[in-house]
């Protein structure tokens, strides 16, 4: 097998500028709408949008690579990160980094990328680790990296990096490709298009022990910030996860030589989704202020608590609805003041209702917004 890094032309990526062109101008169009929703929001809801994003993007780009954080205790090391009040949790390693590189994202992303950036990045996602050789610096194993599934007998090899003493060369060529390339450098690229080149070129090159993918992955953050010049708050991670499956398929079938249309229409369709799912978000805090602000002082403590506690789970909604059992073990009430309130809460337009009996279920009377995924056809029309 050759592997794009092996092919005469590499690093030179190609792609069709046309079959992008409509998702582009899409995206610049989304980023003037989520400025223009986000100006109608409370100071205290722009923070918890900013805190929300931030560490749903730090639990899901962890939860890709199959590590499962904590979100209580990642919140709380973002809110400290940000300087913001946060309760004295303890945090583990895993979260305390994962928190740390998110955060140094969000405040840098307008400083040019460079090697002391990404082995800082490295230092804070394998923050606890004793299983690594090469912290903070670039991988120096003489054995050959690749990727592999399957039984150890037989293993199935999906890429192949180039060998370790080639790493340093690589990426002084794509850091500078990087910087080169940003809004103000001397060859600027449209912000998808950047985005998704610069993901598949630093994963081509694999240049650290471990943590490619979520560093790979915030720079792809990094390169969609500077294009519009503020953090974008976008959902990408957290959208890569939900297309896991398509998300390292689309990766595998780009690793075997520098033709990169196909790869680009995937990475600007499922950007353009996490685009939406973060308007989504955005509009969710909007009707859920104005509900709250609507039912202010009709509504009790038990009743107070399980909406907040609805509300919590933001515009996906409550998993399977409240139920009165949920209620009552929310609220710490008996099963018949369980059912008189959540009538009372149907009767107030707060909750609306679901099924009968002991089958009903109760969800806030807010619009569920279903985001759908998004792909380009062979003209490049979002579908």
């Amino acid at each position: 097998m050759t592997w794009n890094w092996q092919q005469p032309d590499w690093p030179n990526f190609t792609w069709d500028k046309a079959r992008l062109h409509q998702a582009e101008a899409h995206f610049l169009l989304g980023i003037g709408k989520f400025v223009g929703i986000i100006k109608h929001l409370g100071s205290e809801d722009q923070e918890r949008l900013t805190i929300d994003a931030i560490s749903i993007e730090a639990l899901t780009t962890s939860e890709i690579e199959g590590e499962l954080l904590d979100r209580a205790s990642v919140q709380s090391s973002i809110r400290k990160q940000l300087g913001l009040v946060a309760e004295n949790r303890r945090v583990k390693p895993a979260e305390q980094g994962i928190a740390e590189m998110v955060v140094h994202l969000y405040r840098s992303f307008a400083e040019p990328l460079t090697d002391s950036t990404l082995f800082a990045w490295h230092r804070m996602i394998v923050k606890g680790r004793n299983d690594i050789k090469d912290i903070g610096c670039y991988r120096t194993d003489e054995q050959a990296m690749q990727v592999v599934s399957g039984a150890i007998y037989a293993p199935k090899v999906h890429f192949e990096a180039p060998p370790s003493s080639q790493v340093p060369k690589e990426m002084a060529r794509f850091i500078k490709w990087f910087n080169r390339t940003a809004p103000t450098g001397s060859k600027p690229l449209p912000a998808l298009t950047r985005a998704g080149i610069a993901h598949l070129y630093f994963e081509s090159i694999h240049s650290f022990e471990d943590g490619n993918g979520r560093i790979g992955r915030a720079i792809s953050e990094k390169a969609l910030a500077q294009s519009v010049n503020q953090p974008t708050l976008t959902a990408l991670a957290a959208t890569m996860l939900i297309r896991r499956k398509a998300y390292y398929a689309a990766l595998g079938a780009a690793n075997k030589n520098v033709e990169a249309t196909r790869w680009l229409s995937w990475f600007a369709g499922t950007t353009i989704e996490a685009q939406r799912r973060t308007e989504a978000r955005v509009e969710f805090l909007l009707d859920k202020t104005r509900l709250v602000d609507r039912l202010r002082g009709q509504l009790n403590g038990r009743q107070e608590k399980a909406l907040l506690r609805m509300l919590r789970e933001g515009p996906e909604g409550f998993k399977g609805g409240m139920s009165a059992g949920n209620y009552a073990t929310i609220t710490g009430t008996s099963p018949a003041t369980a059912t008189r309130d959540l009538a009372d809460l149907v009767c107030n337009g707060a909750f609306y209702r679901t099924g009968e009996l002991r089958h009903a279920r109760y969800s806030v009377a807010i619009p569920l917004r279903v985001v759908l995924p998004v792909k380009l056809d062979d003209n490049g029309n979002l579908k």
